[in-house]
């Protein structure tokens, strides 16, 4: 059996980087996206963990006590999420999907449907080189 080309290779090396650029651009704005309700802020959730550790200092039951660290716990992982999120160029990762969302679109069989439906917007599609299409009759 003989090995793969160097044509193969580059190919197989390309898909990955391009399911790379779309894999990392598709989950920052999973990550950007607008939440329901009041926005979370970094002082928003500095003062509630502030807040359970006035609780915990007072006389509380185990149960509570139980239910007030978790809550703790809940409001660190949300902080450090919502810093993390602060630190990623959207920008420059939707200029990066631009540049292979029609190659991956057409190796992957994806159509500007589903682009729209996991939400991404019309002009980055456009941009991209995404045609629309119309449905079938």
């Amino acid at each position: 059996m003989a090995g793969m080309s160097d044509e193969h290779k580059a190919a197989l090396s390309e898909g990955r980087k391009n399911a790379a650029i779309v894999r990392r651009y598709l989950e920052a704005k999973e990550a950007h996206r607008p939440q329901r309700g009041r926005k979370r802020t970094p002082d928003s959730i500095k003062k509630q963990l502030a807040t359970i550790e006035e609780e915990l200092g007072g006389g509380v039951t185990s149960l509570k006590r139980l239910e007030l660290i978790q809550r703790r716990f809940d409001l660190q992982d949300a902080l450090v999420d919502l810093e993390e999120a602060a630190k990623v160029d959207i920008g420059a990762l939707e200029t990066e999907f631009v540049g292979v969302v029609a190659a991956y679109s057409e190796a992957k069989g994806i159509g500007y449907r589903t682009w729209r439906e996991v939400g991404v917007e019309a002009d980055v599609l456009r941009r991209g080189g995404v045609k629309e299409t119309r449905r079938r009759a």
